[in-house]
């Protein structure tokens, strides 16, 4: 019961940055650039590099807490990003006949958040000297 709340606990910091995140990028980059899901690729790829770094730095301290573990991977870095909200958005592209946007959007949150896995592990190994 304890790892509920503590996957919970960060879930609730993990979802409302993500929320915030999205809303701001959005608002921002969509009168500028045009109609794309930018919030969601950049919390997806941000996410993907955080929790990266954090598999790193997890396999150099192998003290830290599952508690924290818990707090930081699977709740607020498993809030933050989110694959369900790529998955409606490409449909919705796809509905619309946008499919420039669509195969963009594919592309570039599965390139996106897979280099973005790749270049933190690179960086959390160098900095936590596992290399």
């Amino acid at each position: 019961m304890e790892s509920l709340i503590y996957v919970g606990l960060g879930g609730f910091f993990g979802a409302n940055a993500r929320y915030a995140l999205s809303l701001w990028v959005n608002d921002y980059l969509a009168p500028r650039w045009g109609p794309f899901p930018y919030g969601t690729f950049l919390v997806n790829v941000i996410g993907s590099f955080g929790l990266a770094i954090l598999g790193a730095w997890v396999g150099a301290r192998t003290g830290l807490s599952p508690p924290l573990r818990l707090l930081v991977g699977a709740g607020f870095f498993g809030a933050f990003t989110t694959f369900s909200t790529f998955a409606n958005e490409s449909i919705g592209l796809m509905q619309n006949g946008d499919w420039t946007l669509l195969f963009l959007n594919l592309l570039l949150n599965n390139g996106g958040c897979l280099l973005g896995v790749v270049i933190g592990l690179f960086l959390g190994h160098r900095l936590f000297a596992l290399a």
